[in-house]
């Protein structure tokens, strides 16, 4: 919505739209901005961060650094106009922690979709490694599971604590110490166990995907999103076509992920990847695969989220799309219905930026008003 335009809240909700404002409304000025829905980021990691040492993080610190830091970037990410965020993955149940206090008024920070503990086989991407044996052993509690039964345990463990989507390493990944970046992991059978047991929960599961193999692996048993997306052929294209699954591509940390934090052997898989997803993405793109905005925040700053438009533009996407993809597609894929559009009924969730996003995408990275629930955010 352009300058002139209005929006009218109550109670959290957006009551109308157009038209001229009720006597006696408290009036909010936007000044020459366009006003949005409140962007939505469907990849973050709130409790972590990128920074010299975090790989013996693990066994130095515990959830409950991980949930003081997310204090921190929860506030820096609603800040950026960003009112919901999907955590896809936070040790010891802290982004869970961190949605209550959200929730509660605690804390300010976005809407948050926890995931809990990321599901993986043992020493792949989801698990601790690169440490001597019987140092931080996990199971099906914190996301450790071989075979289709422990990964139907470890499903019902993430929701029994509060996880209200599930996360998979369904591949290798750049952030891990296994010597291939995108090798499949999870068998097909484990697959087909955690989307039929989130299923029958009514929930969603996400896949860290980088391969090509498991890429489509993870489409063929349900997956609702395949986050990162790096190496897709003609095939992972179509199947995401057919299937409807969405893919989070995570573009924009390429260039401000700190790589002099990063130890050498992550580095060379770092280097090796992001061309190739850079690559993938615009075939995806040209293809017109479902994208939702996604930022793997933690591997690049939190509160820099809406950088990912600018780089969804620059892979063919239209600003229009980059926008829906970081508003109305981000609601479909974390199934909240009750968000990413400007429409009566909806949660009073705004951003407006300066002058107009469809000719200046980057106007997304300076919003000056944020509002989550019908309240302003300073």
């Amino acid at each position: 919505m352009h300058a002139p335009g209005l929006v009218v809240m109550h109670q959290g909700r957006i009551t109308q739209v157009g038209g001229v404002a009720p006597a006696g409304a408290a009036v909010i000025e936007a000044g020459d901005a366009t006003l949005l829905p409140g962007f939505i980021d469907a990849q973050v990691h709130l409790t972590s961060e990128i920074r010299p040492g975090f790989d013996t993080e693990p066994v130095r610190e515990t959830a409950v650094d991980g949930a003081i830091t997310g204090v921190a970037n929860a506030y820096k990410t609603l800040r950026a106009g960003f009112t919901t965020v999907r955590n896809v993955g936070s040790g010891g149940f802290a982004d869970v922690a961190l949605m209550r206090a959200v929730d509660r008024g605690t804390i300010l920070g976005p809407r948050i979709i926890p995931a809990a503990h990321a599901l993986g086989i043992t020493g792949g991407h989801c698990d601790i490694t690169g440490f001597a044996p019987g140092i931080r052993e996990r199971g099906p509690q914190e996301g450790i599971a071989n075979g289709a039964d422990e990964f139907t345990t470890a499903v019902r463990e993430q929701l029994k604590h509060g996880a209200k989507v599930i996360k998979i390493c369904a591949t290798a990944g750049v952030l891990s110490f296994e010597e291939s970046v995108g090798a499949q992991q999870m068998s097909e059978a484990e697959l087909r166990a955690v989307v039929e047991e989130a299923s029958r929960h009514g929930v969603k599961v996400a896949a860290h995907a980088h391969g090509v193999v498991g890429i489509k692996a993870a489409v063929r048993a349900g997956v609702a999103s395949i986050e990162h997306g790096s190496i897709l052929d003609d095939e992972a294209i179509a199947l995401m076509k057919e299937r409807g699954t969405y893919l989070v591509p995570t573009r924009a940390l390429g260039g401000l992920i700190d790589m002099a934090a990063l130890p050498p052997l992550l580095r060379g898989k770092a280097e090796q990847i992001l061309p190739m997803a850079d690559a993938s993405f615009r075939k995806a793109v040209a293809a017109g695969v479902k994208v939702a905005l996604g930022t793997d925040a933690a591997v690049m700053p939190h509160g820099l989220n809406a950088k990912e438009f600018a780089v969804m533009v620059d892979a063919g996407m239209t600003p229009l799309q980059a926008l829906q993809a970081g508003t109305l597609n981000g609601a479909d894929l974390l199934g909240t219905p009750d968000r990413g559009q400007l429409v009566v009924g909806m949660l009073a969730d705004l951003v407006a930026v300066p002058g107009n996003p469809l000719t200046d995408i980057t106007s997304t990275e300076r919003p000056v008003l944020v509002i989550k629930g019908g309240v302003r955010i300073d």
